[in-house]
């Protein structure tokens, strides 16, 4: 059973940074993980995240809300969808995604359990 926990954000269990142009901030209690990606003007994956997973295509299942900026994700099957502030999304493995504009995008998520992180 889920005991009564917190944590702010902006005191994270661990800050995983990318190859360059951001970081993921993340805070686990108990089972549940969630992230807060602060991708940065030109962070896309497949050359900010690709080298730390080690995979052709991101292999996480996403699932949160976008606060600021936009993000363009490509499914492998050339699949496209633009996402901005406000906008809650559900993003299947197997796909690149990079910042549109000159704006950070920063998106909560819950499906960064292992995100981003060094095997």
């Amino acid at each position: 059973m889920a005991s009564l926990d917190s944590k702010h954000i902006e005191t994270p269990h661990e800050t995983r940074p990318f190859a360059a142009h951001g970081k993921m901030d993340v805070v686990t209690l108990g089972d549940f993980t969630m992230g807060r990606g602060t991708f940065e003007p030109g962070w896309r994956w497949s050359e900010d995240v690709k080298p730390i997973a080690g995979t052709d295509s991101c292999q996480t299942l996403h699932t949160g809300i976008c606060v600021s900026g936009r993000m363009t994700v490509r499914m492998d099957d050339g699949t496209e969808l633009t996402i901005g502030p406000g906008e809650v999304c559900v993003i299947p493995p197997g796909h690149d995604a990079w910042v549109i504009g000159e704006e950070a995008c920063v998106m909560y998520d819950t499906g960064v359990a292992a995100y981003a992180k060094p095997s």
